[in-house]
């Protein structure tokens, strides 16, 4: 097990050097991972961006004719831009049991653990196939892991069951909230700040829909649902970007926002855009076009993510239940892919090492013993393949 360890944490640090952050090509990092499997005759298929400057990989260890278990991961990261970093993000450190570096915990430790135990896989033979599925953009809306979704449930035989290895503490998510992004943009009438009757505010107009976003929000706390695993228990709504305005004395024409929803299971998003969408149209629309026929406020829905349906009975729950001996599952209120495959008629889990208190931040890391824990399940998951056909 020791030899496995170290050589996870050997691929852990050659998948750190890739920079592999959202907005940069990730085709360095799946070229090595694709000619490391077929150099062991484990055959790949790839899956690719309309400009061909990203790709996902898809491998299988074992019988190409059955469904297996798939091993799922991003190898996208997050910018290291204006953090404040020890060392250099892209060269992996180790100090006091932990090893530093960007993607460590968020995802290339699970991803590094499941390339590491290839060649052991590999020698096995196993019976029950196991796949790796590699995907890119999944940190800018899972967007990715929707092609390899599509290759695999038009061209392979479906699988029965997914572990998506975001950092759980190794312990096991059942269930995580959907979402929705959107951009809302306000166009008002410029003029001289001394005269705001002869002009439409843009900024002011995109105040009063936050108001209703944060009444929407408000309503949405008060009325928590019962005996619900997610914290908080209700739809959460988020604010992270806002543009306005060019100087203190003119009447800002154009204002934008992005904003969104983390969907509780249950819940209508579609409904609450609505809502936002009928307060525009029939309140604001017609008080800017009276000014001038050029305003107006436009919002566009820029992506969704499903959530993650809790199952306990699923086959992934029951298969990570019977390898951990554990007995309990939770929920998180960030998104995964595991609802893309569950969508797809593929029954989720998440489960993998590190945590994500870790992820996004400077000096971002992974404990030794989380990468341990999880070698030895990956250990346990290839004895069972082996002898379960």
């Amino acid at each position: 097990m020791s030899d496995l360890l170290s050589q996870s944490v050997s691929m852990l640090e050659r998948l750190v050097a890739f920079d592999t952050t959202s907005r940069l090509s990730n085709l360095e990092l799946i070229d090595f991972a694709r000619d490391y499997l077929e150099d062991m005759g484990i055959p790949t298929r790839t899956t690719f961006n309309e400009d061909g400057t990203k790709a996902n990989l898809w491998a299988t260890v074992g019988p190409e004719d059955k469904g297996g278990v798939v091993l799922s991961g991003h190898v996208d990261v997050v910018p290291v831009d204006g953090q404040d970093w020890s060392r250099d993000p892209f060269r992996m450190w180790e100090a006091d049991g932990k090893y530093f570096g960007r993607g460590t915990a968020d995802m290339k430790g699970f991803c590094a653990i499941a390339l590491a135990m290839a060649p052991e896989m590999k020698k096995r033979n196993l019976k029950t196939p196991i796949h790796f599925a590699f995907s890119y953009d999944e940190e800018i809306g899972c967007i990715g892991v929707r092609g390899l979704i599509k290759d695999m449930a038009e061209n392979l035989p479906l699988p029965t069951a997914v572990i998506v290895g975001e950092p759980t503490g190794m312990k096991i998510i059942g269930g995580n909230k959907g979402s929705r992004g959107l951009w809302t943009t306000i166009r008002g009438v410029p003029g001289h700040s001394s005269e705001p009757h002869r002009g439409a505010n843009s900024i002011m107009y995109g105040a009063r829909i936050i108001n209703l976003l944060e009444k929407i929000q408000q309503e949405m706390r008060d009325n928590p649902h019962e005996d619900s695993p997610f914290d908080p228990p209700y739809t959460t709504i988020d604010l992270g970007i806002i543009e306005g305005g060019t100087a203190h004395n003119i009447i800002p024409e154009f204002t934008k926002f992005r904003w969104g929803m983390r969907i509780h299971p249950g819940d209508d998003g579609e409904a609450i855009e609505q809502r936002v969408r009928d307060y525009i149209e029939n309140e604001l629309n017609p008080e800017l076009k009276a000014v001038s026929p050029e305003a107006g406020i436009t919002m566009e829905l820029v992506n969704v993510v499903p959530p993650l349906i809790p199952d306990t009975e699923s086959a992934a729950e029951e298969l990570v239940r019977y390898l951990t001996g554990l007995n309990q599952s939770g929920a998180v209120s960030f998104g995964t892919e595991a609802g893309f495959f569950q969508e797809a008629g593929v029954p989720g889990v998440i489960f993998g090492p590190g945590y994500i208190q870790q992820a996004h931040q400077p000096d971002e890391f992974i404990e030794r013993s989380q990468m341990r824990e999880c070698v030895e399940f990956m250990a346990k998951l290839t004895d069972w393949a082996s002898e379960n056909g």
